[in-house]
């Protein structure tokens, strides 16, 4: 049985942990545990987003999603990045992904957010048919990134 819930702060240990799983697999990101603090609590204080966490039948975090509200002019209202997704290995396979990703869809039209876009790793074949799998479609834009 998995539970799903808005994440706390006292999650933030085991998001830390689901992240650097995360970046292990995404090339253009590195595993530095004092940055993802900051990051989640950062979003874990702000009113334009939100982390939802899925919980075992014994209370452990085995998977993650988080979102940020962005507003679009080409839409003409708020949309939603889905920055972070994530289910331990040990828990793939399980539906566990999709039952989070359905979650945060569902408070995503709850905040009246008219899109949903994300970045995905262009050689993690697995996340993409996932993607694919749930729906959601390629588009024509491409990432650029400034550091």
């Amino acid at each position: 049985m998995i539970n799903l819930r808005a994440a706390e702060f006292g999650d933030i240990e085991a998001l830390i942990l689901l992240l650097a799983e995360l970046f292990a697999i995404e090339a253009d990101f590195q595993v530095d545990s004092k940055k993802q603090r900051a990051g989640l609590e950062l979003l874990l204080n702000s009113d334009d987003g939100q982390i939802f966490v899925a919980q075992n039948e014994v209370g452990q975090i085995v998977g993650m999603c988080s979102v940020q509200i962005l507003i679009s002019t080409a839409e003409g209202a708020k949309v939603g990045l889905l920055e972070d997704l994530i289910v331990s290995a040990t828990y793939r396979g399980q539906g566990i992904g999709k039952q989070l990703l359905q979650h945060l869809e569902r408070w995503a039209q709850q905040q009246g957010l008219t899109r949903l876009q994300l970045l995905a790793d262009k050689h993690n074949q697995p996340a993409l048919d996932f993607y694919a799998q749930q729906d959601w479609q390629t588009t024509q834009l491409i990432a650029l990134r400034k550091s």
